[in-house]
């Protein structure tokens, strides 16, 4: 599965990181490294950008760059939820 596909509040962990030149290497200089434990914090309504956290940041990526990115969902690590949505009463 690729990085877009995860759900906001699910981890996953970097198997592999495409791309090709420039790209592939800032994706890596950002810290989307193999073997590193992502979680999507939230995603835009029509689906880019998408926000992560990973290494102790928050990193906003492009859906497309995500789509480059593989993952193997972290079914260890518990469900995150965005505290606002527990006290929006919209």
């Amino acid at each position: 599965m690729t990085l877009d596909e995860l759900k906001p509040g699910n981890s996953g962990i970097i198997t592999l990181v495409g791309g090709e030149g420039a790209l592939r290497r800032r994706l890596l200089d950002m810290g989307l490294t193999p073997h590193t434990r992502v979680t999507v914090r939230k995603v835009a309504p029509m689906g880019d950008p998408i926000e992560l956290v990973l290494r102790g940041y928050v990193l906003t990526i492009r859906g497309e760059d995500a789509s480059k990115i593989t993952v193997e969902p972290d079914t260890s690590a518990p469900k995150t939820e965005d505290r606002r949505s527990r006290h929006y009463r919209g």
